[in-house]
């Protein structure tokens, strides 16, 4: 069914009273003339209030009428020259066109022409008319375009010079080097693309936390944020990712008034209508009103201004309502007979258009390809205050496509025209391509000094400079040295236990009272800052908020009471990982964003942190973020009471696909020291486009001093903690190298003890703070070898700490066992892996790492099975450790249970 009219009585309700309806309607007319809508608006909503304390049931509607939000005689005069710029968008539109065509001729590498086709004349406005790039007048404002569109933003920059025939050509051919990007990615064009957007759901959720991120360094003084706007693309199809409206209400509620969302209204999914039997737009204006944003709605074209004139019974926005999105999308498919018919669709309606062809029927445009329009409704958006702003611009996905695609189903994977289509598309756009050059596809370009290149570059020149474009650095931090963190690097003491959570915080703290970097630390936490220990930053340095705090705090009367301020400087997003990592994301890109380097430290629950919010990790390696996320409470055993979906043992995997995140499962605190330094030390004072991801546990115990020299082993993943010493009666007594990290590692410290006290077993302990990083050094020696054969052979670091050594090597971890098999290839020898495999779930640490099989008992196990496989010692050794340790050899197996 259609939904009904709004803001207007049912056509089926029994007016009681026509004449009196007629008073009031007339009362209601005379008010707006004379003194205006505002005064309308203000008497209508103190009517309603009146009506709702009286005890009327007035249910809330968040949508209004299908038209435009603007009306005719409040659109400003467009400042530019129309004509111009409608044939620099047509040889723009040719020319992304004739990319993705010429780039198919010879392969299958893809590429959208429909996408753009339905957004050009909303990208054209946006370049010609306000977005500014960065510039010593101006900070420049932020595009996330929208990743489908991706060929017209190429076509204006080859317009403008900044792209060659070339790079034109190599479209989605980047290995060698010459082409440009498929979709925005700053990691292949670190120059030219700011944000990757194509994954859906990331752009809109990254834009509003850039968006905050930008009042947030400007509370604390680092920007002024000024006039700066956040612009986001999207489509209507992609609101239906999670990501896309799971901020908005966040949006409101911080009053970000410099957010602007486009939403492209074409109807159209990558398959299909988007709601065919219904309306997003009107959908979405009550999703995002009812969320507390400003919404503008751009619908209808100038075509359609001479019909609302001539309609004096409000006929045709009734229509307007009555039909749904998968009738619009078929009027477009057609032709003007076709809409006359079915749109048109009384005798009424019919009268309307009864003296046009069916060529102007046809030529009613949608508000989304009408720059008079779309100036109108970007300026709205730019001037209005203290809201975010939503456009809702309806259009046509592949306008201009004709019979090859426009307003049809199959348009989104359309990347082929035939002769007789791209002849009708210079035609409909009025191109100067000769017929015998249209199979050849030529780009179109203004010759220098021509009124449409000087148009172009003086409009961007106006505006700041060209976009897209991105910085690469910003001014280096001076990173404190390694002996600040002294205490760390320390012994903790007999008896004093304290788990590598605490060693972050100790770390954090320390360089919070740094006076060089200090004020650039962003700590992050979503909701669970008590969880690890944070709440001493409460008071320290505050929880910021653009509001400061309006309460006083239950626990105010505490040292550690919970502060909110303007000024404060820890983000604290609530039960929220995806909105945490997308802060995590802005102030990690800051230093190309803004200029200015900020030191992110995100500390999540690890099982809630890659697993949860991969997609925008990888995004962060896509677009060169820099900083620390901390997976705290990390391991499948260590967090002890939780079950099986907090239990983490598979993180460290996740964040090894990521090529630029280097990670790290330390042990002891000066292990923390050493890589969270080095970390800040490459990222922020050598500016490398790398972060770090560190797993942290919650498990008290004593740590010792840092071995002499081990800093440099430490980094690489790899340092000898302790060598066994065998006997002065035995020197060949049986041996084993053993391996671990995180909590796990003392286990295999523990295993070292029972092998030598009770079966004359020497073990050398080896710390692994990094098997990813041994795994990355060790395939990157051998490509080396493999490409150099005549040249001596390169030694990765895990041969080079093993190769002087004896036995078999036993390693064992509080992940998956695949986190510590990545060395196996740089090992020649006997090589055993323990790991935590399976489901996770609630009891004690010892009895949860009986379960999987990775405590000292099973370590010594393992060893001892080694030896007996390599003929070291008796098999009859492991069957009586088996006895001795109580191992139940019917035990089922952990990954099955």
């Amino acid at each position: 069914m259609a939904d009904l009219p709004e803001n207007a009585p049912s056509a089926s309700m029994n007016d009681a009273d026509p004449q009196e309806t007629q008073e009031w309607q007339d009362a209601l007319s005379g008010v707006i003339d004379k003194e205006g809508a505002e005064r309308a608006h203000f008497l209508i909503e103190c009517l309603i209030a009146q009506a709702r304390q009286e005890g009327i049931d007035l249910p809330y509607s968040a949508t209004t009428e299908y038209v435009n939000t603007i009306p005719v005689d409040q659109q400003p005069k467009y400042p530019g020259n129309a004509d111009l710029e409608i044939r620099i968008h047509n040889y723009i539109r040719w020319n992304a066109m004739a990319m993705v065509v010429r780039a198919n001729r010879d392969s299958n590498v893809g590429g959208h022409i429909a996408s753009f086709a339905s957004a050009a004349a909303l990208y054209d406005v946006g370049f010609s008319w306000f977005w500014r790039a960065p510039s010593e007048r101006h900070g420049g404002d932020l595009i996330f375009f929208q990743g489908h569109s991706v060929p017209g933003v190429y076509a204006r920059a080859h317009l403008l010079g900044r792209l060659t025939d070339e790079q034109m050509d190599c479209f989605r051919q980047e290995v060698d080097g010459k082409g440009v990007s498929s979709y925005p990615h700053p990691w292949l064009m670190p120059d030219f693309w700011q944000f990757p957007t194509v994954s859906m759901g990331l752009g809109p959720i990254q834009a509003i936390y850039q968006a905050r991120f930008m009042k947030y360094l400007d509370s604390r003084g680092f920007i002024q944020a000024g006039d700066r706007k956040v612009w986001a693309f999207l489509g209507d199809g992609e609101t239906d990712e999670v990501e896309s409206l799971g901020a908005i209400g966040m949006a409101a509620r911080e009053r970000l008034d410099n957010l602007i969302f486009v939403i492209n209204c074409n109807l159209q999914r990558l398959d299909g209508p988007v709601r065919g039997n219904g309306k997003i737009i009107q959908e979405l204006e009550g999703t995002f009103r009812g969320a507390g944003w400003n919404v503008i709605k751009l619908i209808w074209g100038t075509q359609w201004d001479a019909l609302f004139l001539r309609d004096k019974k409000g006929i045709l926005k009734q229509r307007m309502m009555e039909a749904v999105d998968g009738e619009y999308q078929t009027f477009k498919a057609k032709d003007g007979a076709y809409v006359r018919e079915h749109f048109f669709n009384t005798p009424e309606l019919k009268e309307l258009v009864a003296d046009w062809t069916d060529d102007q029927v046809w030529g009613l445009n949608r508000g989304g390809h009408d720059i008079f329009k779309i100036f109108s409704a970007y300026k709205s958006a730019v001037e209005h205050k203290g809201q975010p702003t939503l456009i809702l611009a309806k259009t046509i996905k592949g306008y201009g496509m004709g019979q090859a695609g426009e307003g049809m189903n199959i348009s989104h994977q359309q990347k082929k025209l035939d002769y007789d289509a791209i002849r009708r598309f210079r035609d409909r756009f009025n191109l100067p391509v000769p017929d015998d050059q249209i199979k050849a596809l030529p780009y179109l370009k203004f010759a220098e000094g021509s009124p449409e290149l000087t148009y172009m570059r003086q409009r961007r020149m106006d505006l700041g400079g060209y976009l897209p474009k991105r910085r690469r650095q910003a001014e280096p931090l001076e990173v404190p040295e390694l002996s600040a963190f002294e205490t760390l690097l320390k012994a903790s003491g007999e008896g004093r236990e304290v788990s590598t959570t605490m060693a972050i915080v100790r770390f954090l703290n320390i360089l919070l009272k740094d006076k060089k970097v200090g004020r650039h630390v962003v700590p992050i936490v979503p909701d669970e800052s008590r969880t690890f220990g944070m709440e001493g930053l409460f008071r320290q340095i505050g929880i910021w908020n653009q509001e400061g705090q309006k309460y006083v705090p239950e626990d105010h009367d505490q040292l550690m009471f919970y502060k909110e301020s303007k000024d404060g400087q820890v983000l604290q997003e609530g039960i929220n990982e995806a909105g945490a990592m997308s802060d995590w994301i802005a102030a990690a890109t800051s230093y190309s964003v803004h200029g200015v380097q900020m030191i992110p430290f995100y500390i999540c629950y690890s099982m809630f942190g890659f697993q949860r919010t991969l997609d925008l990790c990888w995004a962060a390696g896509d677009q060169r973020a820099r900083g620390f996320l901390i997976g705290g409470t990390a391991g499948r055993t260590t967090l002890n009471g939780e079950g099986l979906q907090h239990e983490d043992g598979h993180s460290l995997i996740l964040s090894g696909l990521i090529p630029n995140c280097l990670s790290y499962d330390p042990t002891f605190s000066f292990e923390v020291a050493v890589i969270m330094r080095e970390g800040m030390r490459r990222m922020y004072q050598e500016q490398e486009d790398i972060f770090y991801y560190l797993t942290v546990m919650n498990e008290n115990y004593e740590h010792p001093e840092m071995p002499a020299g081990a800093e440099a082993d430490i980094l690489k993943g790899m340092y000898l903690l302790r060598r066994g010493q065998s006997s002065d009666s035995n020197p060949a007594a049986p041996r084993v190298q053993l391996l671990g990290s995180g909590t796990i590692f003392r286990e295999v410290i523990a295993a070292a003890e029972l092998l030598k006290n009770d079966w004359g077993v020497d073990a050398d302990l080896w710390a692994c703070p990094s098997f990813t990083e041994l795994a990355r050094n060790g395939n990157a020696v051998q490509r080396a070898n493999l490409l150099n054969p005549l040249a001596r052979p390169q030694v990765s670091h895990v041969e080079a700490c093993l190769g002087d050594t004896r036995g078999p090597i036993i390693a064992a971890t509080d992940y998956v066992r695949l986190f510590a098999e990545q060395i196996r290839p740089f090992l020649n020898r006997r090589y055993v892996t323990l790991g935590t495999d399976g489901f996770g779930r609630s009891d004690t640490r010892a009895k949860l790492r009986h379960f999987f099989e990775v405590d000292r008992r099973w370590v010594t196990l393992a060893a001892l099975k080694a030896l007996a496989d390599d003929g070291t010692i008796e098999r009859g050794k492991v069957a009586e450790a088996i006895a001795r340790y109580g191992i139940d050899v019917n035990k089922p197996n952990p990954m099955t249970v």
